[in-house]
């Protein structure tokens, strides 16, 4: 598990506890937890992978 001065808080992280945190802790590899329980589920994926899914994400809401 990650330590938790690894961990850099969301740029868009709403007031409370109700933000992303993201790290890397290996080679090739990006790490996503949730705020409210930073020591719970951790996401882990490549950068191209989180890329692509932000791409996405981004290019739905213009759309909306």
């Amino acid at each position: 598990m990650m330590s938790a001065h690894s961990w850099q808080r969301s740029s868009y992280c709403a007031q409370g506890e109700a933000c992303v945190h993201v790290g890397t802790d290996r080679p090739g590899s990006i790490s996503l937890t949730e705020s409210g329980d930073p020591g719970g589920a951790i996401l882990r994926t490549t950068p191209a992978a989180l890329d692509a899914l932000l791409r996405t994400l981004k290019e739905d809401r213009l759309r909306d």
